[in-house]
C-alpha cells in the first residue's frame, strides 16, 4: 500500500487497484481465519489434507495469529488506507472536489468499504477474547 502513492492517481486505474485491494482484503480474513489462498476462487479455504499423503516428520501446523499481530494489521491497515486518501485528494478533477469525482465515477463506495472484511473479523475476534478469556467458560454460579 505504500508503493500506490508513487503512482499519479487517474480514474481509468481506479477500478483495478479496488480490485487489487479488495482481494487483499480476503487474503487478510484468510489469515485471520488460519485458511490457506485460493487463487481460483479469490478466497480462504480451509486446509484439508489426507492422512494417508501427510509426512509424519514434516507436521503440518495453522497456528491463530496473535493480539500483537492483530494490532499490527490493524494499524497497517489504518495508516494505509489514510495514506490512499491522501493519495486520492492529489487527484487531477478540474473543478471539482477528488470525491465528487469518485462518486460521479462510482468509486466512493469501493473506497469508503477497504479493508472492512478483515476489520469486522477483528472487531470479531477482539469481542470473542474480551467475553471468553484463554478460552474459559465462566460460570455465574461459582
Amino acid at each position: 500500500m505504500n508503493s500506490v502513492p508513487g503512482y499519479p492517481p487517474n480514474l481509468d486505474g481506479l477500478p483495478q487497484l479496488l480490485d487489487f485491494l479488495d482481494d487483499l482484503d480476503e487474503a487478510w480474513l484468510a489469515v485471520l481465519n488460519s485458511q490457506v489462498w485460493d487463487p481460483s476462487s479469490g478466497t480462504g479455504i480451509n486446509l484439508v489434507t489426507p492422512v494417508d499423503v501427510m509426512e509424519l516428520d514434516r507436521p503440518i501446523r495453522s497456528t491463530p495469529t496473535s493480539e500483537t499481530e492483530r494490532m499490527r494489521l490493524h494499524s497497517l491497515l489504518v495508516t494505509g488506507t489514510a495514506g490512499l486518501e491522501e493519495w486520492l485528494s492529489t487527484l487531477s478533477t478540474p473543478a471539482e472536489d477528488y470525491q465528487l469525482a469518485l462518486e460521479r465515477a462510482g468509486f466512493m463506495q469501493g473506497f469508503d468499504d477497504l479493508f472492512s472484511k478483515t476489520l469486522a473479523e477483528m472487531e470479531g475476534l477482539s469481542e470473542q477474547l474480551i467475553s471468553d478469556p484463554v478460552g474459559m467458560n465462566i460460570d455465574a454460579d461459582t
